[in-house]
């Protein structure tokens, strides 16, 4: 399910979900475009207007008590002393109060030093699929009006060579996993069933071979993850309106073979979003993925079965999760929101401690539509939306805006290698 809307036609009801859209009006999966414009970029929030004013009036109550005191001292001491005292006492207050409203203001401020430095892709490709192997090494996926569009950088951002396949007109690359340098695997979605692929490269993309390609009419291809450079899956919206498709690979993608059979029944009308890569990840031998529904599925034995829970993420309509990350095994994040409302999305933000089994709203989320999450480190995670990124250094509890701009899809191949990338041609790598 993809969540581009208007000006490119919203056709279903399930586009409207995910947007499950690439042909003309009469097709099930109707034409998409961008949902989201410049408009939906909201500035900066600045913290609680709330909390400000409690701070500055505990400033102004300590500035009074040591006035008071003062008094107190001059009426003990003689007027000689008390012009003395009272004229320190005025700088005490004064720095007592300047420190409050900068208190104030520190408290809101983003951490210093994060920022997205974009790079000069020559295109103005929207990139949903995201795959950074190193600091200097990274593919993207996307596409143009017209075509599907792959990139590659090996000198962090200073080129990108266009690797696309050269059959990919009419194709939309929603996700891309690479390896290094050379093997990596895309996702091609498109306005007919064939058009759902699988492309893998050996090469650094100067030659592809398509290793999967769909003949269910019902299915929607919308995210992958690996566990390592063989082991993989591929996640479809039920085909059959009940169960969700998983595809798995042991061999880098190369062959497929359907997975997943002990699988829990879908909501009716319940889906995943084709909009960062990011709706199935995971780590180790476990995976999860997120749905329209607010839920969560969960594999302990690489997708052969699943289990799902129930998040508190507000879900229905256009609303839902959209990404998932995980720093281990028990400790996730899940984001989301409403794509058709990306600047008024609360209750977009959850955190699980036990693996995926219960979920927990994190209030100090931005309450904006979020599509990607990432973990930098095991404090640190940032998240992407199409109105700005967001930094979090106490594992998910509060979050500080560090950027305005549009961004689809995030990730880190360590704590010194993350990347975004979103609309318009641009992927950034992040500063610090």
């Amino acid at each position: 399910m993809s969540p581009d809307a208007a000006p490119f036609i919203l056709c279903t009801t399930r586009l409207l979900r995910g947007v499950k859209s690439i042909g003309g009006s009469g097709s099930r999966k109707g034409a998409e475009r961008k949902t989201q414009s410049g408009a939906y970029r909201a500035a900066a929030a600045s913290g609680s207007s709330a909390s400000h004013a409690a701070r500055y009036r505990s400033a102004q109550r300590l500035a009074w008590l040591t006035a008071a005191m003062a008094v107190a001292y001059c009426g003990a001491r003689g007027v000689r002393t008390c012009v003395k005292v009272s004229a320190v006492t005025k700088r005490i207050a004064l720095l007592v109060a300047l420190f409050g409203v900068v208190g104030v203001s520190l408290a809101s401020a983003a951490p210093r030093g994060y920022a997205w430095h974009n790079t000069p892709t020559g295109t103005t490709a929207h990139f949903r699929g995201l795959s950074p192997v190193s600091a200097t090494t990274a593919w993207g996926s996307g596409y143009t009006a017209t075509d599907g569009v792959v990139m590659r950088t090996t000198d962090r951002g200073a080129t990108w060579q266009d690797v696309s396949p050269p059959d990919a007109a009419g194709l939309q690359f929603r996700d891309i996993e690479a390896f290094d340098a050379n093997r990596a695997v895309a996702m091609s979605i498109g306005g007919n069933a064939s058009d759902f692929r699988i492309y893998v490269t050996a090469d650094g993309g100067q030659t592809w071979s398509i290793t999967q390609q769909n003949t269910n009419p019902g299915a929607f291809y919308d995210c992958m993850t690996f566990f390592d450079n063989r082991r993989g899956l591929l996640l479809s919206d039920p085909p059959d309106g009940q169960h969700f498709l998983v595809l798995a690979t042991d061999d880098g993608g190369l062959h497929w073979h359907v997975t997943g059979l002990q699988m829990p029944a879908a909501l009716p009308g319940e889906a995943a979003f084709a909009a960062s890569g990011e709706c199935i990840t995971s780590h180790g031998g476990r995976a999860w993925f997120g749905t329209t529904a607010g839920r969560v599925f969960r594999s302990d034995d690489r997708g052969a079965s699943w289990t799902v829970a129930q998040t508190p993420v507000a879900s229905g309509g256009s609303n839902g999760i959209f990404a998932l990350a995980f720093r281990d095994q028990q400790h996730g994040l899940a984001v989301g929101g409403d794509f058709l409302a990306p600047a008024a999305s609360p209750n977009n933000f959850a955190r699980t401690s036990d693996g995926g089994l219960t979920w927990s709203l994190l209030p100090g989320g931005p309450p904006e539509y979020r599509s990607g999450v990432t973990w930098v480190d095991g404090r640190t995670a940032i998240a992407v939306g199409p109105t700005g990124s967001d930094v979090s250094t106490d594992a998910g509890t509060t979050w500080q805006r560090f950027d305005d701009g549009s961004l689809d899809t995030v990730a880190c191949a360590n704590p010194n290698a993350c990347w975004a990338s979103g609309e318009a041609g641009r992927v950034a790598y992040l500063t610090r």
